[in-house]
């Protein structure tokens, strides 16, 4: 390779950068701004498919209108004008024939697709192939009552995936009608709101940890505070307890254009988060403040009688400044 690398045994800032850009899974390649420090692309892989004679560097984002722009296909065999889609909440999902977490996610979004536009809210889907062959294309489309992307213009599939990072499907990123991301877990949110109440799915700083949100604990670092959901209003207190300290720690990473290095989850008495202690070999005990890191199999934990705010601000400072020292998962 004719370019630099971290030392082998330097495992502390690997695991601080895989963490920061949320890396899941690899080869990864993401391209950032050296004067600024900002993501210019997070899919750099696609980036070398699509052009490796580097003609577009530096492959700076492009405004999801630009990238979206072109004939759009709707499930009865019509076409559209992608410029349709403007002033529409939409979501943009990434999916696949093959893939069975998406065939299930796809019966849920149909019926949150009714129900949302029953409701009169301006929404469509623009579903993005990640399928084998045009026949499985056309034969998962036409499940869909929505519209797509043509399964033969592979460059604007490419370059959506490239836009929003992709890494794993299947995956929903909701826009509002600007073009600008509301919550890459659109999924998710799905899965957790059946009647839409809460569309477009504006995300909370504190999230109730749960069998369907429990997958985003493999993203990154992730405050949890354990507690005893057998007393009424204990989950509601550990939120607002918690709320202002995410609050805080995630508008100051907007303002510098970064994701937020830190998830905030309460964790009440049930199934999951019984096995989530087993396998992080967690104490019983409840208010129980941690913060564990999956990808570093690492934990952190503050077991004290009482959990205040200073406590939590203290803890999580204490953290992003790497003055905690983890203990192996």
């Amino acid at each position: 390779m004719p370019w630099l690398a971290l030392p082998f045994a330097d495992k502390h800032r690997k695991l601080k950068l895989w963490n920061k850009y949320r890396v899941s899974n690899i080869p990864s390649l993401i391209f950032i701004d050296a004067s600024t420090g900002k993501v210019v692309c997070r899919n750099g892989l696609l980036v070398i498919r699509d052009d490796p004679e580097g003609l577009e560097f530096p492959w700076g984002p492009k405004p999801f209108s630009e990238v979206v722009a072109g004939p759009l296909l709707r499930y009865n065999g019509q076409t559209l004008d992608s410029n349709a889609l403007e002033g529409s909440y939409v979501g943009v999902y990434f999916s696949a024939h093959w893939c069975p977490p998406c065939r299930s996610l796809t019966r849920v979004l149909v019926e949150s697709y009714r129900k949302i536009k029953e409701a009169g809210q301006k929404f469509e889907i623009l579903f993005v192939s990640a399928d084998r062959s045009e026949d499985s294309f056309k034969q998962y489309f036409s499940e869909m009552p929505w519209v797509a992307v043509p399964y033969a213009d592979e460059a604007r599939r490419s370059r959506l995936n490239r836009l929003y990072g992709i890494q794993g499907i299947p995956t929903l990123i909701v826009l509002d009608s600007k073009g600008d991301v509301i919550t890459r877990q659109g999924r998710v949110e799905v899965l957790n709101d059946i009647e839409c109440h809460e569309f477009p799915w504006h995300p909370k700083p504190v999230l109730e940890l749960t069998d369907t949100n429990a997958v985003q604990l493999n993203e990154g670092p992730c405050l949890v505070l354990f507690v005893d959901s057998e007393d009424d209003g204990e989950s509601d207190a550990a939120k607002q307890l918690i709320q202002p300290i995410a609050e805080k720690i995630i508008a100051k990473y907007k303002a510098k254009e970064e994701e937020a290095p830190l998830l905030f989850f309460v964790a009440g008495e049930d199934d999951m988060t019984d096995s989530l202690r087993d396998y992080t070999n967690l104490p019983e005990a409840a208010p129980l403040l941690t913060i564990l890191d999956m990808s570093a199999r690492a934990k952190y934990v503050m077991d004290v009688e009482e959990i205040t705010p200073e406590i939590v601000e203290a803890f999580v400072s204490d953290f992003l400044a790497d003055k905690l020292k983890p203990e192996p998962i």
